[in-house]
């Protein structure tokens, strides 16, 4: 078979698999499906030859294949009829996620609303804010107290019990979608926690399930591999591998409660693809697919980024393609920019987390000069048709300076230096900081840390500092007009301060990202609309963005195109429309900035300020700009 090309092998495959699905009640059903053998026919080809080039040399290739198409099958199979109508309608409008109406939030279920019933309740609020994508933190079975903020999960089927039942979390997904709203749920494909029962039965010595994980019987391969892996969580355990109580080693990238998951076996994948779909079906729109760089390994590399990784993502898509052609992935990377667009594609994740934006838009902050930022929207920004950044302004991680050294050095900026700068800077150790974060992984001698701390603390407001509230409306302009899906992380609209309570529970507080995961801060939403109060600017502000946006076709789709405004506390972007076309300013500046009217001469000489909904005459005078005021000119 290897003198046949790939197209005449899967052929061959294919045949292979209809003879053994005619086999079993499930594969006639599903052959006889028109809607789903058409799609098979169309996407099995990827699916194939992903698995022919990873699982090619194992001899129980092809009947693992088998299996996995039964998977797949099955699921269809039991996917409601709602859902099959969702799919229907989003494949004949295959990039529904683009428009300029989309807004998204995030929260933790039992910090936002205590359980799964809480955030049903309000369903009205979400509307009220415009909300069109709900992401909810990890809500599955997990150990504790330790559990690294829910991403050791413990079963993909189970959710914590505090929080509901999973039949519960089918019911708020049925409610979301009557108001509009999309369920966004992680998915945790590199590792399972250790109170997974694979890895339980792996603990035990079980063959087939020690399989599942990277387990060795002594140092010496883990040694070998550890010469060229970095540690990622020097603090909980040294290298890569962590020992068992029986002698052996497993493979902990993480925390040692999280064992990766060995995608060199193809019984693996076949797992993981079978609750990938579980899950689709109980209404997921969207999966965060989360720390999906390290999910193959290969010795002498740092096992990161590598090849395969896409691959497996790509044949994860191609599942969904043929079992819930409705669910789009989403890729978490937070790694070099070079590495970030690597995982955007329509075929492997439609979305991704723009990290480099958010870093940048608080460099700017800090720096006051927008050089940075500018840069990175006209070089990086840019990705594939049909795909789209997911822009934040901060998450429930801490804050990296992901930035390119080569980036910045053509700006005159060191890279190491000008991190430690903004370390020093955001957890108030610069004379002069407006921040209140707190450093994560902090390491004093070095000047290495990230940084924790909500939107408002970074922003100034914590530290009753002038301009705070300005600076919390520039971030989200920003957020909400580059293109893409902007992201709230639910209680910034109030400008909910730092939570410093996780100090006094003994399971966080070596922890400190807790100190942006706040409770629901009541009495802020209960000012909410009290515009004399700090909480009821900001929320009017932040519904003002969401509004503009929401009318505003020129914001739709994911492309920017970059705009020199001779003024590098000012940064400038344009939004292209079919008609017309939306030029954004920001001024990043403590104090008014100009830019000249020559900026201008290729422009209409009158444009309207969408923010304030005044009429500005370009050529005659240019534009002055508060101190962190920001303008979409529509022309």
């Amino acid at each position: 078979m290897n003198s046949l090309s790939v197209e005449q092998q899967a052929r061959a495959a294919k045949a292979y698999i209809i003879q053994e699905l005619n086999k079993s009640n499930v594969g006639i059903n599903i052959l006889q499906d028109k809607d789903f053998f058409t799609r098979l026919d169309v996407h099995f080809i990827t699916i194939f030859a992903i698995f022919a080039e990873l699982y090619g040399y194992r001899n129980d290739c092809l009947d693992q294949l088998v299996d996995l198409i039964k998977v797949c099958g099955k699921s269809w199979q039991e996917r409601n009829l709602e859902l099959r109508k969702i799919d229907k309608q989003r494949e004949s409008e295959p990039e529904w996620y683009m428009s300029n109406r989309m807004l998204g939030g995030v929260c933790y279920v039992d910090r936002y609303a205590n359980n799964l019933a809480g955030i049903k309740q309000r369903i009205p609020y979400f509307q009220e804010l415009g909300l069109t994508y709900l992401h909810l933190m990890p809500l599955f079975l997990a150990p504790q107290p330790l559990n690294d903020g829910g991403y050791a999960v413990s079963s993909y089927r189970d959710i914590q019990p505090e929080l509901g039942t999973i039949e519960e979390l089918r019911d708020l997904a049925t409610e979301l979608r009557k108001a509009g709203i999309s369920l966004v749920l992680d998915l945790v494909f590199n590792h399972t926690s250790n109170e997974h029962h694979w890895a339980r039965k792996a603990a035990e010595g079980c063959p087939e399930h020690s399989a599942m994980y990277w387990i060795f019987p002594d140092r010496t391969v883990p040694s070998a591999f550890e010469r060229s892996t970095r540690e990622i969580f020097p603090d909980d355990h040294a290298g890569s591998f962590i020992q068992l109580a029986d002698g052996r080693f497993v493979w902990s990238t993480f925390y040692h409660f999280q064992w990766d998951l060995n995608y060199s076996n193809p019984a693996v994948f076949r797992a993981m693809a079978a609750e990938m779909l579980y899950l689709a079906n109980i209404g997921v729109d969207f999966f965060r697919m989360d720390a999906v760089a390290f999910m193959w390994k290969q010795m002498n590399t740092d096992c990161e980024n590598l090849p395969e990784v896409h691959k497996l993502l790509r044949a994860f898509n191609a599942l969904c393609r043929i079992a819930a052609p409705s669910v789009l992935f989403k890729s978490e990377a937070i790694v070099h920019p070079d590495f970030v667009v690597q995982y955007i594609d329509r075929d492997e994740c439609q979305l991704s987390y723009n990290s480099l934006q958010m870093a940048l838009t608080w460099e700017a902050l800090a720096t006051r000069d927008a050089s940075m930022l500018s840069q990175a929207i006209e070089r990086r920004h840019n990705i594939a048709r049909g795909c789209a950044w997911v822009n934040y302004v901060r998450s429930h991680d801490d804050i990296g300076w992901t930035f390119s050294d080569e980036d910045a050095s053509e700006l005159g900026k060191e890279g190491a230096s000008h991190r430690k700068f903004l370390n020093a800077f955001f957890v108030n150790r610069y004379p002069g900081s407006f921040a209140r974060g707190v450093p994560f992984q902090d390491n004093p001698k070095t000047g290495d840390c990230r940084i924790s701390g909500t939107t408002a603390s970074l922003a100034g407001l914590e530290s009753m500092q002038d301009h705070a509230i300005e600076r919390i409306l520039l971030a989200y302009s920003i957020a909400m007009s580059t293109g893409g899906i902007p992201l709230i992380y639910l209680g910034d609209e109030v400008g909910q301060l730092n939570d410093y309570t996780y100090l006094n529970d003994p399971a966080k507080m070596d922890d400190s990202r807790w100190v942006n995961r706040p409770f629901y801060p009541k009495s802020r939403y209960a000012e909410r609309h009290d515009e004399n109060t700090i909480p009821g600017r900001i929320y009017a502000g932040i519904k003002h963005l969401i509004h503009l946006r929401k009318t505003t076709v020129e914001l739709a789709g994911g492309r920017a195109v970059g705009f020199y405004t001779g003024n590098s506390t000012i940064l400038g972007y344009q939004r292209p429309g079919p008609r017309s076309t939306v030029l954004c300013l920001c001024n990043f500046s403590d104090e008014p900035q100009w830019i000249g009217k020559e900026r201008f001469m290729a422009m209409p000489s009158t444009c309207e300020d969408l923010v304030s909904g005044h009429k500005i005459d370009l050529r005659q005078a240019g534009v002055q700009l508060r101190a962190h005021q920001f303008m979409w000119l529509k022309h």
